[in-house]
C-alpha cells in the first residue's frame, strides 16, 4: 500500500479503537476506495455504520489530496427527508473535532433560515447536508458553476428511498449536472434492503457522453445481522377473518408487551391507523409518555417527538414510515408492526430501529389486523431468510422531470441544445431520450407547443444566440418556487384559533366537516371551528369524531411477500403447519380446505357461489391490491362481452369478487380466452375509464412539468382549482394534440405504475398456465369472507355493516361447527 495512504487510513481505525469499536472489513474497504478516488455505492444492513464508514472516508479523501481547510465547498451530502437532515449534520459533525478540525459543515434544506442561506450566499461551507430540492434550488443560480467547480465528492444517502421515484430522477439529472461543473467528481451512494444492486449502481454514478457507464466499486456489508421476526398470536382467532377486524382488539395484548420494555416504535401502515392506535394506547395507559410522529404532524410536533426518543422520555412512540429513517436516536427495545408490512425490504428496515448497531439483535414483531395476516408473517420471515428483497424499479425519461429540470438550469446560465443535450443523456434514466423527444420538449417550453403558445405564461424558455434561457422574472419566480416531484393532494393546514399549528390533513376530509364537527388528528380530540383561506382553525373537543383519511396510504403486496405467501399455503395445504403463525390459523385453514381446498403452487383457486344478492366469482390469484385492481375491472369487461352483464366488485391483496345479478358463461369464458394476457393493454383501456386514470395521473405530471402553479405562500390555490386547470390542459391535448408526450406519459404511468401492467401481464400468464381448479358451493369460505366485507363496506354504514356481519359470522360459525 501506498506509504502517505497508510497514516490517513490509519486515522480513520484510530478513531474506531478510540471508542472500544473494531472497524467491519466493509468499512475498511470503503476508506481505501475512496481514498485511492474510487467511486461506489455501499450497502449494508441499517445500523450495521454505513454513515461512519463513507464520512470517515470523505475525510480521509480530502485529507489525502490536503483539502480539508480550504476555502470552498468540497462535499456534498444529499440526504432523502429534510427531517433527518439536522440529525444527520450533528452526526457527521461529531468525528471532525478529531479528524478533521479545519473542516467547516453546514445545512440548507427548505427549513433553514433566511439569515443562513444569505450567509451562504457569500460563501458555501467545506461540506453540506442538503436534500435534493435544496440542491436544484442552489443549481439555479447564476453562479452556481463557480460554487460548485470545486466540488470533490457527493454522497447520496439513502439511495434506496429514491431510486424508483422521481426525486431519484431528479437526483440523477442534478448529479450529472455537477459532474459539468466537476470533472473529477467523486459519487458516492449508501443503501440498504434492496435487492437490484448493478442497477441501482448505474443510475448512481450515470455514464460519460459515449453511453459508457462510469465505473463503481460496489461494496456490500456481509455482516452477520441477526434479525427476528415474530408475531403476537390473537387469543383468540376468528376463524372467518375480515380486513381491520382484529384492529384494536389487539391493544390489550400490544400493551402486555410493552408493559416491561423501557422504549418502543410501534409502526403503522397508514397515517390514519397511526392516529387510531395512539388513541388507543393513551386511552387504555395514560400514564405512559407515547408519542406520535407521521409525516403530516407540523415540524414542530414532529421535532419534539425526535428529541424525546434521542433522550429516552417517550416509552412508546406510534408511527409511520416517517421514523423508518433516521441516523440519531438510540435503538428503541421493542419495534411492533401493526398489520401486514406488505414487504419484505420495509419490514427490514423497520426492524432495524431495534437494535440499531453492530452486534446487536433486531426485532420486529408482527400485529396483525387480520387473521390472514398472520401468514404474511411467517411468509415474511420465509423470505428475509431467503433473502429476497424486493428491487427498485428506476423511471425511464419521465419527460415532465426533465421539463422542470431543464427550466431550473437555465435559470443558472444559458444552455447549448447539444451540450445540455449530451448532459442529460449521462443520467442513466434519460440515457435512451431520443431527439425527437428533445426538440419537442424544447418548443414546448419555448412557444408552449401545438395547443398552449397563446399563453405567455408557457413560453418559459427564451432562444437567442444559440442559447436557452430564462428572461421573465416572473416565471423565474413562480419556477423556483415550485421545485420538487413531491405531489400530493392540496391540503389544509390544521391551526388552533388562538395557538400553533398542529399540521395538515387533506383538502378532501376537511371539505366533509361542518363547523361543530369534531375530528382526532395530532393524537388531540379537536373540534372544527372554521376554514378560512386553507387553514381550518379548531379547539379541543371533549370527544373524538373521524378520524382523517390519507389517500396515499393503500399499499400492495410485493411480489416477493406474495410469492412467499404462495408456497406458505402450499405448505399447509399439504398439511405442513411450520411455525407459531401456521399453528394458530391451521383452524381456519382446515375450514377453507373442508369447504372447499387451500391453493396449492400452480393451482388457480375459483368459487362459485349463489346468494340472494346474485352469483359471486371469487378468483384467488395472490398477486397484490394494485394488479387485482386492473385484473377485476379486465375480467368483468370480458365476461360481459361474451353476454350482456353488469358486475359489481372487490378486491384484496389475495383475490377478488366478481357480483352479477347471473350466473355468467364462465366455461365458455375461459374457453374463449377469459385470461389470456393477449390484447391486454388494448382490454384494459377498454375495461377501465382508462381516461379518467389518466386524468389525474396528468394532475402531478402537469404540476411537476410546471403547467399549473399552485399559487404563492398564503394564496395557495385549493385542489379544486388546481384539478380544473390540469383537467382543462388535459382535454384541450386529448382534442387537439393527443400525440402530446406529457399526455402519452399520463397513460403510461398509470398503466406501468398504477396498475402494474408487467405484473398484471405475468398474473395472466400464471393463471392461464396453471391448474384451474374451479369449487361450486354453497357457503362463503374464510378467503372469501374479506373480500364480501370489502364490498359491503362501501355502501353500508359502519353500524348497519357490523350488524350484517355478525348475522353472516353466526350463519357461517354453525355450518362450521
Amino acid at each position: 500500500m501506498d506509504k502517505e495512504i497508510e497514516p490517513i487510513l490509519q486515522n480513520c481505525k484510530d478513531y474506531f479503537t478510540l471508542r472500544g469499536w473494531q472497524p467491519f472489513p466493509f468499512q475498511r474497504d470503503v476508506w481505501q476506495t475512496m481514498i485511492s478516488g474510487k467511486s461506489g455505492l455501499l450497502h449494508a444492513p441499517t445500523g450495521m455504520g454505513k454513515t461512519l464508514a463513507v464520512w470517515l472516508g470523505a475525510i480521509a479523501y480530502l485529507s489525502s489530496r490536503q483539502l480539508q481547510s480550504n476555502n470552498t465547498l468540497n462535499i456534498l451530502w444529499l440526504t432523502p427527508l429534510r427531517a433527518l437532515a439536522n440529525d444527520t449534520l450533528t452526526a457527521l459533525a461529531e468525528p471532525l473535532a478529531e479528524l478533521a478540525p479545519g473542516l467547516e459543515i453546514g445545512l440548507r434544506t427548505g427549513d433553514t433560515s433566511s439569515y443562513a442561506k444569505k450567509k451562504q450566499e457569500k460563501k458555501l461551507p467545506n461540506a453540506l447536508v442538503t436534500t435534493p430540492e435544496s440542491l436544484t434550488l442552489l443549481l439555479t443560480r447564476k453562479d452556481a458553476r463557480k460554487k460548485f467547480n470545486s466540488l470533490k465528492l457527493v454522497i447520496v444517502d439513502e439511495w434506496h428511498e429514491l431510486l424508483g421515484t422521481k426525486r431519484g430522477v431528479q437526483t440523477e439529472l442534478a448529479l450529472a449536472r455537477l459532474r459539468k461543473y466537476s470533472t473529477k467528481l467523486l459519487t458516492w451512494g449508501l443503501s440498504a434492503t434492496m435487492a437490484n444492486l448493478d442497477e441501482a449502481m448505474l443510475h448512481l454514478l450515470g455514464k460519460d457522453e459515449k453511453g459508457i457507464s462510469n465505473q463503481g466499486e460496489l461494496i456490500q456489508g456481509e455482516v452477520a445481522k441477526q434479525i427476528e421476526i415474530d408475531s403476537l398470536i390473537p387469543v383468540k382467532m376468528e376463524r372467518f377473518p375480515w380486513a381491520g377486524h382484529l384492529g384494536l382488539k389487539m391493544v390489550s395484548q400490544v400493551i402486555t408487551e410493552l408493559e416491561d420494555v423501557a422504549s418502543a416504535l410501534v409502526f403503522t401502515n397508514t397515517r390514519s391507523q397511526c392516529e387510531l392506535w395512539h388513541q388507543a394506547l393513551t386511552d387504555a395507559k395514560s400514564e405512559w409518555n407515547i408519542g406520535l410522529h407521521h409525516g403530516s404532524l407540523a415540524k414542530e410536533e414532529r421535532d419534539a417527538i425526535e428529541d424525546g426518543l434521542k433522550q429516552g422520555t417517550f416509552k412508546v412512540v406510534v408511527c409511520t414510515s416517517s421514523l423508518d429513517l433516521g441516523v440519531d436516536f438510540s435503538p428503541v427495545d421493542r419495534v411492533l408492526q401493526i398489520g401486514s408490512p406488505k414487504g419484505v425490504a420495509r419490514l427490514l428496515q423497520r426492524a432495524g430501529r431495534s437494535g440499531h448497531g453492530p452486534g446487536r439483535i433486531s426485532r420486529v414483531t408482527c400485529v396483525p389486523v387480520s387473521a390472514l395476516e398472520l401468514v404474511e408473517a411467517a411468509a415474511a420471515r420465509d423470505a428475509v431468510l431467503a433473502n429476497m428483497v424486493e428491487p427498485r424499479i428506476p423511471y425511464h425519461s419521465p419527460l415532465d422531470v426533465l421539463a422542470q429540470h431543464m427550466v431550473s438550469m437555465a435559470l443558472g446560465e444559458e444552455l447549448s441544445e447539444s451540450e445540455f443535450f449530451s448532459e442529460v443523456r449521462t443520467a442513466a434514466s434519460y440515457s435512451d431520450l431520443t431527439s425527437d423527444e428533445w426538440h419537442w420538449l424544447l418548443d414546448f417550453l419555448t412557444s408552449g407547443g401545438k395547443t398552449l403558445s397563446a399563453y405567455p405564461e408557457y413560453r418559459k424558455l427564451v432562444y437567442k444566440n444559440e442559447k436557452y434561457s430564462v428572461e421573465d422574472n416572473t416565471i423565474a419566480k413562480r419556477h423556483r418556487m415550485a421545485i420538487g416531484t413531491i405531489v400530493s393532494d392540496a391540503s389544509i393546514r390544521v391551526k388552533y384559533q388562538r395557538g400553533p399549528s398542529l399540521g395538515s390533513v387533506e383538502e378532501n376530509f376537511i371539505s366533509r366537516l361542518r363547523p361543530g364537527d369534531s375530528f382526532l388528528f395530532a393524537g388531540k380530540s379537536l373540534e372544527l371551528i372554521k376554514v378560512n383561506n386553507l387553514t381550518a382553525y379548531v379547539r379541543k373537543a371533549p370527544m373524538a369524531g373521524a378520524v382523517p383519511v390519507w389517500y396515499g396510504g393503500r399499499m400492495p403486496l410485493s411480489s416477493q411477500l406474495a410469492e412467499s405467501v404462495r408456497s406458505r399455503l402450499d405448505a399447509a395445504a399439504q398439511g405442513n403447519y411450520e411455525g407459531p403463525e401456521m399453528i394458530a390459523l391451521r383452524p381456519l385453514l382446515d375450514i377453507q380446505a373442508e369447504w372447499s381446498i387451500i391453493p396449492k403452487r400452480g393451482q388457480i383457486l375459483i368459487e362459485l357461489i349463489k346468494s340472494r344478492e346474485g352469483f359471486h366469482i371469487y378468483i384467488y390469484p395472490f398477486a397484490g391490491r394494485l394488479v387485482h385492481e386492473g385484473l377485476a375491472a379486465l375480467l368483468a369487461w370480458r365476461l360481459s362481452k361474451i353476454e350482456p352483464l353488469s358486475f359489481t366488485w372487490s378486491v384484496n391483496d389475495y383475490g377478488i369478487e366478481l357480483l352479477a345479478s347471473t350466473e355468467p358463461s364462465l366455461k365458455d369464458a375461459i374457453d374463449t380466452g377469459l385470461f389470456k394476457s393477449a390484447g391486454l393493454a388494448e382490454d384494459i383501456i377498454a375495461s377501465l375509464n382508462a381516461a379518467e386514470l389518466a386524468r389525474s395521473r396528468f394532475r402531478e405530471i402537469a404540476k411537476i412539468a410546471g403547467l399549473v402553479f399552485e399559487g404563492y405562500p398564503g394564496k395557495s390555490k385549493t385542489a379544486r382549482q388546481v384539478q380544473a386547470t390540469s383537467s382543462l390542459i388535459f382535454d384541450v391535448f386529448s382534442k387537439y394534440d393527443p400525440e402530446n408526450p406529457l399526455l402519452q406519459q399520463s397513460h403510461f404511468e398509470v398503466f406501468e405504475r398504477q396498475l402494474e401492467r408487467t405484473r398484471l401481464f405475468q398474473t395472466l400468464e400464471f393463471i392461464s398456465s396453471g391448474q384451474l381448479v374451479i369449487q361450486n358451493l354453497e357457503k362463503v369460505t374464510p378467503l372469501a369472507f374479506p373480500l364480501l366485507v370489502d364490498r359491503l363496506r362501501e355502501k353500508l354504514s359502519s353500524e348497519k355493516l357490523h350488524s350484517r356481519i355478525q348475522r353472516m359470522l353466526q350463519s357461517l360459525e354453525k355450518h362450521a361447527a
